[in-house]
Parts: structure tokens; C-alpha cells; sequence
């Protein structure tokens, strides 16, 4: 018995010393940035401090980050010379004054199986798109800075988050999405290329970078795992089916993605989800909570949750107003990272 408790003991003590010499081998603040399940979850700031400033611009990135935020958010497009901006979308009508200087570079496109009318990056030299002045989208929020930002390019967002990481003495993660691959890699500007050649420049394309790419589709997910060491998310919202699967005739919602035997093919090509609230609890307080988490855990994939805002207008009834509650909910549900407009209540519930 003695013998049998010694060697446990030992065995105990070799463990240790092997996470303690791993622990020190890793890059600080590694295990926060990666939002691993033993960790707080991480704080990203959905297209910045979108809530307090015109989204994708660096003015609502800088304040993401003096709010506390981990990770800030640029949605990618492209311009016509093939250079990747931030914009949520590559129709710019809504968050531009591109109409009052451009009114003859009105035009109609599909998208995605969507008619859209409006201007479009892939339209816009970038020489062009920096006359532009980004505004507020949503007419409930302030409007006071309308006008006074331009459009940032991913190497300037990149750029920013090394400066103000240095600044604060921690890393700044950088979390882009890839808006509409297959369409932008029909019109001859795919994001891809671009987006790995940003990232290699300024040494980000390794395993351990504090960068997640993101994506609505599967196969640009499945491109990327053999072309680059980040960590891939697929994003899924519950009755949507991703748009290039549907051209192949695969139906599935996001619902069911993540059953445990989808979520086991995600791990394949991907090393998390990113996933809408509302699939992990409903909106009213009778919800009960889906196992969705624990499924995704168990497949090996971290889950991260978008998105938390403080408005009336989408704040669920279950949370009684009170939007902290919600990002509390979300941590008591065990996600490794959260989205949020206002990243200063992000943080605020996440600390509590």
C-alpha cells in the first residue's frame, strides 16, 4: 500500500512538473487568448466598440481595446485592386457617405442568392474608398461621429492591434472574417490570398497567434486548414444553411451542424464555432439550456458566442433588461469567448 502510494504520489509530482514546464514554454497569455475551457472566456469586440462608434473603423478598435477587450473584429471585403478592407459587408451604402460622393456608382448585384442594391467595395479602387467617411448604421445609436473616420485596411487593423498591444503590455488578438468567399472568388478577388499574406508579413500565420479566421462557409475552412496553422472557426446561426454548401445541394441549418456527429465533422477542418446565442438557450425565461457546449467540448472544439448588445431592440425578455446578465448566463454556460458591441458590459460581466 505504501509502495502503491509513493508511486501515485510520484506519478503526481511528474504531472506537475510537466505542466509547469509547458506552462513556461507557452507565449504569455496564450491559454486567455485561445479562450481554452479553463479559462475566463475571451472578450471580442464584434466589429470593434461598435455600439459606442461607427463600426470597423480604428477609433472603434482603439476603444475596444481601452475597454479591456482580447480580441478585436474586422469582417473582410475587397476593394478593385484587391486589397482586403473592413467593412461588415461588401455593400457600403449603410455605413458610408459613398452616396452623397459617388451617386453614379449606384448598381444592383446578387449576393449570395440575395438582390442587392447599393455600392460595392469590389467596385471601389482603395484610392477611391479612402475619400469615403465611415457612419452609425443603426439610427437608435449616436450619430456624433459620423463622418469623421475613414476605412481602415486589414494591414492598418493589423498594424493597429501590434501598437496597442505593445502599448498595454499583452497581445491584442485579431479575429477576421471572410465575408462572402464564393462570391468573391467568382468576381476574380478571393479573400483568402490576401488575408495569409497579411498575416505571414507580420508573423501571425503560426499556430500560437493570437488570431482566429472566421467564416459563414465551409469549404474556404476547409482551403485554409492545409494553407495556414491559425485556428479556423465555422460560424452557424440556427435555420441558415451555409451558402456554399447549398450550392452543392447539402441543406443542413445550422441547427443541425451541431449534433455531436456534426460538430465531430467540424473538428475535421475547423477548431471552433462560433455560434448565435439564441442557439444555446431561448430568448424567453422558461428556456432551458441546450447541451450544445458540452457537445462541442467533447468534439474538441471551443465555442464562441455572438452576439451580446444592450439595446432593448435585442436584448432577450429572459434577461429583464439587464444585458451584464446575459454575458453571465453565457459564462455559466461554459463558452470559451464571447462577441460583443459593447465590450466594456462584456467585460463587466465576465469578471463578475
Amino acid at each position: 500500500m505504501k509502495i502503491f502510494v509513493r508511486r501515485r504520489e510520484a506519478r503526481w509530482v511528474l504531472a506537475a512538473s510537466l505542466l509547469a514546464l509547458l506552462g513556461a514554454c507557452q507565449r504569455p497569455g496564450s491559454a486567455r487568448l485561445f479562450g481554452e475551457p479553463s479559462a475566463r472566456p475571451i472578450v471580442i469586440a464584434h466589429r470593434g466598440a461598435s455600439g459606442h462608434r461607427p463600426e470597423h473603423t480604428l477609433a472603434a478598435y482603439t476603444l475596444a481595446v481601452e475597454m479591456g477587450a482580447d480580441f478585436i473584429e474586422p469582417d473582410l471585403v475587397s476593394t478593385k485592386d484587391g486589397v482586403l478592407v473592413a467593412r461588415h459587408e461588401n455593400e457600403i451604402g449603410g455605413t458610408t457617405d459613398v452616396a452623397a460622393k459617388f451617386p453614379e456608382r449606384r448598381t444592383r448585384k446578387v449576393i449570395d442568392g440575395d438582390t442587392l442594391d447599393g455600392w460595392f467595395t469590389e467596385d471601389f479602387t482603395l484610392a477611391e474608398l479612402k475619400t469615403l467617411r465611415a457612419k452609425e448604421r443603426l439610427a437608435f445609436r449616436s450619430h456624433a461621429y459620423d463622418g469623421q473616420f475613414a476605412v481602415p485596411t486589414f494591414d492598418e487593423v493589423l498594424a493597429l492591434a501590434d501598437s496597442l498591444g505593445k502599448a498595454r503590455g499583452r497581445a491584442v488578438g485579431v479575429y477576421p472574417e471572410t465575408k462572402h468567399p464564393t462570391y468573391h472568388r467568382a468576381i476574380g478577388l478571393p479573400l483568402e490570398p490576401a488575408l495569409r499574406r497579411s498575416l505571414k508579413a507580420r508573423g501571425l500565420d503560426r499556430r500560437d497567434a493570437p488570431v482566429f479566421i472566421q467564416s459563414f462557409e465551409v469549404g474556404n475552412l476547409k482551403a485554409l486548414r492545409a494553407e495556414t496553422r491559425v485556428p479556423l472557426v465555422l460560424l452557424l446561426a440556427g435555420p441558415s444553411v451555409p451558402y456554399d454548401r447549398a450550392l452543392v445541394g447539402d441543406m443542413r441549418s445550422g441547427t443541425q451542424w451541431v449534433t455531436p456527429e456534426g460538430l465531430r465533422e467540424i473538428a475535421s477542418f475547423a477548431d471552433a464555432i462560433g455560434v448565435n446565442q439564441r442557439m444555446l438557450v431561448g430568448a424567453d425565461s422558461s428556456s432551458v439550456p441546450t447541451t450544445m457546449v458540452r457537445d462541442a467540448h467533447a468534439a474538441g472544439l471551443r465555442v464562441h458566442v455572438w452576439t451580446m448588445r444592450s439595446e432593448p431592440a435585442f436584448l432577450a425578455k429572459r434577461y429583464g433588461g439587464d444585458p451584464v446578465a446575459e454575458v453571465r448566463e453565457m459564462v455559466r454556460l461554459g463558452v470559451d469567448g464571447i462577441f460583443g458591441d459593447f465590450p466594456d458590459v462584456v467585460v463587466d460581466g465576465v469578471r463578475r
